[in-house]
């Protein structure tokens, strides 16, 4: 480009040339003008596709509680007493009722010094001479019953804390130990409750040993170590814990029941599965609404996107009025999402070879799609049909919604699954996401191109002026000469008269 100090401006002509070149380049400019205008509309749509994409990953992200049986075949467990019998359990247990008495609860067995183990400046994280090189005996019992040994010598450096570390670890997490500051006292303890050792106790050490010598335990004093005593339908059982497995069933003892056993009811919980199953219709219409209307949504070519230019010309609301026109329909007829909804819909129809029940179809079980064709294939559900169907036979109305083979026995869920994640898949190739760069989809390379071409056209614009102003220059030089002869020819002929 000529630069300023080269530019005439028009003393010679007369002539307005700086606005003349502005007028003559903006008319040069109006292919950028379309360029950017088509930019901006690429990346409209783009993000139109990216935020279908963001809807249908909201639905996606539901399918995974709808191919759980436990979606289809939840089970509700009360209580006459929570507070000292409660249970859980799995969602194909069977209905029934369980009478739970529990008479004692299960307890680790726990021993602690008699009196103060140690003054009260020891510190219990601080290395200790009156433990270095003292011996470290014990036994425990595992859950056979069988007696084990532990022994070990406190070495150099050692802290109290450090000790109660390695009777953990030399007993597998069996024996646990800390210190009470306030109180001086040492505890030690079984980590599981119940009993292992019938005939004595838990934790068994020497008279002579660190155990009664140093932390001022004795034997005799350990407390604890009980089985949980318990009645199962009038059958005396016992447990080393307070949960015990039944049939299937998790029972938790909370607390001792008195005379009266506390009853466990078992139920299919039907309200549970339907209220699951109309949350995924909900989210799956509401997907299906936003895909339709954006698909159909009116398209506007006379108000494209705004250049940043005439953006300054406008107004506010000016602005806002135009932005709602030139971004509506940017997804209308779209080819992807619509092959996506017809492929969804059609899913929803297909019959299942279902030979573990009579169920063939969604529609056998209350779920069909709307007769409207405004609607767009959104789903309407038979609340009391899908209420009977999960009674009479859960496992068949899992079998047609999820079953994860190939062929005609694919459940309907995973067919729709199948269909929305192509869709995503394809949008994601077209328009990419947060995490591609702008070569790795199609959309984003053609945005490159474009800067590519607006780029280029930049600097031939940059030349067109530089033409512009080179030729008025030379017009205004010419024009200056003419001026300067034309001066002198009218000096001669004034000397001559």
């Amino acid at each position: 480009m000529i630069s300023n100090q080269m530019r005439m401006t028009g003393f010679a002509s007369g002539m307005e040339i700086d606005q003349i070149v502005k007028d003559l380049m903006r008319a040069e400019r109006q292919p950028l003008e379309k360029m950017e205008q088509d930019q901006r509309f690429t990346e409209l749509k783009r993000d139109a596709y990216r935020e279908a994409n963001t809807k249908m990953s909201e639905l996606d992200n539901m399918f995974l509680d709808m191919r759980m049986s436990t979606s289809y075949q939840s089970s509700s467990v009360d209580s006459t007493n929570p507070g000292a019998v409660s249970a859980s359990a799995p969602s194909n247990a069977e209905e029934s009722y369980y009478s739970v008495g529990v008479e004692q609860l299960a307890n680790k067995a726990v021993n602690a010094s008699d009196g103060r183990a140690f003054d009260a400046e020891f510190n219990a994280d601080e290395a200790s001479a009156e433990l270095e090189g003292q011996t470290v005996e014990f036994s425990y019992f595992n859950e056979n019953g069988e007696q084990q040994d532990v022994s070990f010598e406190v070495a150099s450096g050692e802290s109290l804390n450090d000790v109660f570390d390695r009777i953990s670890e030399e007993s597998n997490g069996a024996v646990s130990g800390f210190y009470d500051a306030n109180s001086g006292r040492v505890f030690i303890e079984r980590t599981e409750s119940g009993s292992f050792n019938e005939n004595g106790p838990e934790i068994m050490f020497a008279d002579d040993s660190i155990f009664a010598n140093q932390f001022q335990l004795n034997q005799d004093n350990e407390v604890g170590g009980d089985n949980a005593l318990f009645t199962y339908n009038g059958i005396q059982m016992e447990s080393r814990s307070n949960e015990y497995e039944i049939d299937g069933v998790n029972f938790q003892f909370n607390n001792t029941t008195g005379d009266s056993p506390a009853v466990v009811s078992v139920q299919h919980d039907v309200d549970d599965s339907v209220d699951k199953i109309m949350e995924f219709v909900e989210k799956y219409n509401e997907v299906i609404e936003h895909l339709n209307d954006k698909t159909n949504e009116e398209r506007f070519r006379d108000y494209p996107p705004l250049t940043q230019e005439q953006r300054n010309a406008m107004s506010d609301n000016e602005i806002e009025l135009w932005e709602e026109r030139s971004q509506s329909g940017l997804l209308r007829r779209d080819g992807i999402i619509n092959n996506g909804l017809s492929s969804m819909r059609s899913s929803w129809y297909q019959q299942v070879d279902n030979t573990a029940g009579d169920f063939r179809s969604v529609i056998d079980v209350g779920i069909t799609t709307s007769s409207n064709w405004r609607d767009g294939g959104k789903l309407e559900v038979d609340e009391d049909k899908l209420r009977t169907a999960l009674q009479d036979d859960s496992e068949g109305v899992f079998r047609i919604f999820s079953n994860n083979v190939e062929g005609e026995s694919r459940g309907v869920i995973n067919r729709v699954e199948d269909a929305l994640s192509n869709t995503m898949d394809r949008i994601t190739d077209r328009a990419g996401n947060e995490l591609r760069t702008e070569h790795q989809y199609t959309m984003g390379r053609e945005l490159i191109s474009m800067s590519d071409r607006m780029e280029n056209f930049e600097r031939r614009m940059q030349q067109v002026e530089s033409r512009y102003w080179d030729q008025f220059n030379r017009m205004e030089r010419a024009i200056q000469e003419m001026n300067n002869q034309s001066m002198q020819m009218q000096q001669q002929l004034g000397q001559m008269g």
